[in-house]
Order: structure tokens, then C-alpha cells, then sequence
């Protein structure tokens, strides 16, 4: 392998902490540039991100063993020193982040990165946060992962101001502290008993504690677990969310439907790689499963009863993540596939469906008050104004309203799993899943309540997004017709284009997910690539230079 592709593991933290870092440097009056850099990063993580997810997934020949590809910091040996981990989830995880950080930077370039100070560096810093979290291969970087993007979070959460986006942004910046810091006290109780924080070295050793020092892993482990899934916004540690995200601008909400599943994917990847020690329950079945499908049932109650529409895409976000937890928490890697699909296809829905329902919101004469404290604050034009540029899907004419209508009809559709979307394909390939996972003649108790609950949550959407449609499109009077821009509308179309492209192209990226699966129920693959990774000069790997 070439000198410039040995590097490609680093550049996805390296190249957003580099560019976000330039434009710090740059006033707010060089709106131009921080476009340029911005785009040009964005492109950057594109290509990166999928030439790695190519060379995992064995579509081009690498030196790679079994797809894992390990970089070295410093040209340290691990578990010593600070390494990146390349294989099948952590690629597929930086693909879906680019995408939607794509989409979503589109969107707020039509009027929302205006709307306060740094938010292009912040985007990038959020970027290199989700992106070095995927990559990681050590608990404390992984929790320093989360305090970067947490940390760029806090900025865009309360971006645009007003009274409703400070009170929610402060319980986010609350609840996600409190999270960092059982993160600290998990990590040290895990240190304290093994000796290290490197993933790989510690599935290697965690196996070998009896007595006290396993009671005190396992003690720290459930710390750790309980911190993830404050962070996966399960039951009952998610009441922040609905509010955060509903009052959040609809770039950020679009972005941070990724958030919650960081924390599904350090829950996945730590569970994967103990699973032969005798995984510890807090990343096992006894507590992913039922807290899934509380969080399951906690959000489709949440979504029946939530008067605003972008409060009920908030309780989609928690659906998505019982959905999963549910999944993931069942025996073996049967639902692993299917799961990671459903989440490839609901993260790209939530963040169309944020950004649309900002559109939407432009039709009500009576809405949009938070846009509003926006536009009069930082003195933006008038969405409803007349525009006579040439970026212009339609004019005032019914036509924007047909765009709405549809886009939000395939968005409800994706959301509740109905055909003939990917979203159908995504939960009808759980519950077949579901139904095999048992030994038996019969399917588990198990598995019929995870049918049940993707059924009846499905059904809840279905009731919910319906009369909420009804009420936006069909029952106002008073309605307007809003102009929409291009670079508004570009980005949900190529959302919801994307999830009809997975729907098109299913049998290609299930058999990717299901491979991902195989690859996370032999844990001794990644193990090994870490721990075998030699230095650039030499040095023996496990021993320190």
C-alpha cells in the first residue's frame, strides 16, 4: 500500500480539526471563504470516508489482514500508545456521518449559518468529534471523542438564541455532562483493574479477572454502559431529548439524529469485542433488551401525545434507538445485519425529515417562532420574501407545496416502516430476523415482543404522522405558499433519494451489513490486527520502545 493511503485512518479527525481550526482564524465578514474551506473539507471527508469503507470491504485490494486497518500515532504500539481502527462498522459509521454532514451543512448555507457566530468551525469540530469516535481504539479517547463533538454541540444547539433554544440547550449541556462524568469514573475503575484502556488489550484481559477485580470490572463496566446509553437516549435517561431537538435549528436537529447513535455504536463495538470474556450485562441482552423496548414503547407514547411536529421527530429519534437497543440486545449476531440497515436508513430519514419540517413550518401563518427571533436578531432576509434569484425551486405556486407534501409522505413513510421505501425494507428484514433467532421449533418470548413493539410503534407512527400531515396540509386555512430555495430543498430531495437508492440497491448493502455482522461475532480479528500492528521502525509490538 502507498505512502498517502497508510495515512487515510487519521484523515477524517485530521482533516475537519485542521480546517475548522483555519477558519477560526478567518472574521465573520469572510463569509465566502469559511463556504469554500467548508465545502472543500466536507468533499475531502467524502472521498476518505468511502475509499476506506471500499478497502475494508474488500472492493479494493489492500494490505489490510481480514479488512482491519490500524494506524499508529506517533508510531507507537498498542496497547501503549494512541490508535485509529479502520474496519467494516467504523466505515459504514463515517459514510453515513459524511452524508448527512453534507446534507445538513447545504441546508443551513441557505440563511442558518448567519444566524450566530462560528458556525461553520463548530460543524467541523462536530465532524471530528462523530468521526474520531468511530474510529477510536481506546476508552479515553473515545471519551475525549465525545467531549469534542459534545463540546461543538453545546455551541450549535444554542445557535440562533431565543428563550426556548437557551432552556432546552441548557438541560442537553446538563444531562451530557453528568454523562462525561460517569464516563470518568467507569474508565478509572476499569484502569484501576486491568491496566489499560485500549479496547483490544482489554477484551484480551478482561477474560482472565475472577473475584474482586471481576466484580469491580463488571461494576465499572455497568457504569460504563449506563453512561451510553444516557448518550443513546434509552429509557429512562432520555426526557432531554424531545426539547433539545425540537428546539434546535433544523440543520443541527438534522445533524445530531446521529448523536444518539454514537452511543449505540460504542455499546456495539465494546459488547463485540468482550462477548468471549462473558460480556458484562450492561452490554448484553439483560440490559439492552428490555431497556430497548422500554425506550421503544416510551417513544411511540411520546410520539401519540406530542402536539408539535418537531417534538414528534424527536420521539422518532428515541424510536429508532429502542428499535435498535431491542435488536442488539437479542442473542447472538442474527439481528446485527438487519439492525445496522434500519439504522443507516432511519438516521438518513430523521435528518431529511428535521430539515423538511422547517420548510413546512414557513406554511403556518402562526409558526415559525423561533426562525423569526432568527431573522429579526441577526437582521437575515424574509423566507417568504420576494426572491428573484435564480436558485429557486418553483415559484409561489402549488408546486413548493407539492414538494412538501411528498417529501413528507416518503419521511412518514421511512419513519414508520411502511412500503415501499427502505425503511419497510429495514424493519420487515428485523422481524424476519426476529422470528430465527430461536433454537426452537417456535420463536422466543423475546422475539415476538420485539415484533410486537416494531409493529405497534410502527401503527403509532402511522396514527401520529397522519393527523399531523392532515393538519399541516389539509386543515389550514391560512396557509402560505413559501418560496423555496434550492439549496434547501437539494438536501432533503437527496436524502430521501438516498434511502430510495438503499431500497433499490438492499440486496448490496444487506449483504455488506450482514458480512459487518459475521466480522463483530469474531472479535479475535480485530483483537489481533491491534495488537499485532508492527511500527513503521520496528519496534516489537507489546513492547514498550
Amino acid at each position: 500500500m502507498n505512502g498517502w493511503l497508510e495515512h487515510l485512518p487519521i484523515l477524517p479527525v485530521a482533516i475537519p480539526l485542521m480546517v475548522g481550526a483555519l477558519m477560526l482564524m478567518l472574521r465573520d465578514s469572510q463569509r465566502r471563504a469559511r463556504l469554500v474551506l467548508s465545502f472543500a473539507s466536507l468533499a475531502a471527508q467524502m472521498y476518505v470516508a468511502i475509499t476506506l469503507l471500499c478497502l475494508t470491504a474488500g472492493y479494493i485490494p489492500s494490505e489490510w489482514p481480514d479488512g482491519v486497518g490500524v494506524y499508529l500515532l506517533g508510531d507507537w504500539p498498542a496497547p501503549f500508545g494512541i490508535v485509529a481502527v479502520v474496519d467494516r462498522l467504523s466505515t459504514i459509521m463515517l459514510v453515513l456521518t459524511s452524508v448527512l454532514g453534507t446534507a445538513t451543512w447545504f441546508y443551513a448555507t441557505a440563511r442558518w449559518d448567519r444566524s450566530g457566530v462560528h458556525f461553520h468551525p463548530l460543524f467541523q469540530f462536530l465532524l471530528m468529534g462523530l468521526n474520531g469516535a468511530f474510529l477510536t481504539g481506546d476508552l479515553f479517547n473515545l471519551f475525549v471523542f465525545f467531549e469534542v463533538l459534545l463540546a461543538a454541540s453545546y455551541g450549535l444547539m444554542l445557535h440562533g438564541s431565543g428563550k426556548a433554544r437557551v432552556a432546552a440547550g441548557l438541560h442537553y449541556i446538563v444531562v451530557n455532562l453528568v454523562a462525561s462524568f460517569l464516563l470518568l469514573i467507569a474508565m478509572a475503575l476499569i484502569y484501576g483493574v486491568t491496566g489499560t484502556l485500549n479496547m483490544a488489550d482489554l477484551a484480551a484481559r478482561a477474560g482472565e479477572l475472577a473475584g474482586p477485580d471481576r466484580r469491580l470490572f463488571e461494576t465499572g463496566a455497568a457504569i460504563l454502559g449506563i453512561a451510553f446509553l444516557i448518550k443513546a437516549a434509552a429509557w429512562p435517561l432520555n426526557f432531554w431529548l424531545p426539547a433539545a431537538y425540537a428546539n434546535a435549528c433544523s440543520p443541527v436537529a438534522g445533524i445530531f439524529a446521529i448523536m444518539t447513535k454514537v452511543g449505540i455504536y460504542a455499546l456495539l463495538r465494546i459488547g463485540s469485542l468482550l462477548l468471549p470474556t462473558g460480556a458484562p450485562a450492561a452490554f448484553g441482552g439483560e440490559w439492552m433488551f428490555p431497556v430497548g423496548m422500554a425506550t421503544l414503547i416510551f417513544g411511540a407514547i411520546g410520539l401519540l401525545a406530542a402536539p408539535q411536529a418537531e417534538r414528534q421527530a424527536g420521539y422518532c429519534i428515541i424510536m429508532s434507538s429502542g428499535t435498535l437497543l431491542a435488536a442488539l440486545g437479542m442473542p447472538g449476531v442474527t439481528l446485527t445485519g438487519p439492525a445496522l440497515f434500519y439504522l443507516i436508513s432511519s438516521v438518513l430519514a430523521l435528518g431529511a425529515f428535521f430539515m423538511l419540517l422547517e420548510m413546512v413550518e414557513r406554511t403556518q401563518t402562526f409558526g415559525a417562532d423561533v426562525l423569526a427571533v432568527s431573522l429579526e436578531a441577526f437582521d437575515l432576509e424574509d423566507p417568504e420574501a420576494a426572491d428573484t434569484s435564480d436558485d429557486v425551486v418553483g415559484v409561489a405556486i402549488p408546486a413548493a407545496m407539492a414538494f412538501l407534501g411528498m417529501a413528507f409522505i416518503a419521511c412518514a413513510l421511512l419513519v414508520t416502516g411502511l412500503p415501499p421505501l427502505s425503511g419497510f425494507v429495514a424493519k420487515f428484514s428485523l422481524l424476519s430476523a426476529a422470528l430465527q433467532t430461536s433454537a426452537t421449533d417456535s420463536p422466543s418470548v423475546a422475539a415476538w415482543m420485539l415484533v410486537a413493539g416494531v409493529l405497534v410503534s410502527g401503527l403509532a407512527g402511522i396514527i401520529a404522522l397522519g393527523r399531523t400531515g392532515i393538519r399541516l396540509f389539509w386543515s389550514s386555512d391560512d396557509s402560505v405558499t413559501p418560496r423555496l430555495r434550492l439549496v434547501e430543498a437539494g438536501p432533503v430531495g437527496a436524502l430521501i433519494l438516498a434511502c430510495v437508492a438503499l431500497t433499490f440497491w438492499a440486496g448490496p448493502v444487506m449483504s455488506l451489513v450482514e458480512e459487518t455482522a459475521k466480522y463483530l461475532d469474531r472479535p479475535a480479528t480485530y483483537i489481533n490486527a491491534v495488537l499485532t500492528q508492527s511500527p513503521i521502525r520496528g519496534v516489537a509490538p507489546g513492547v514498550h520502545p
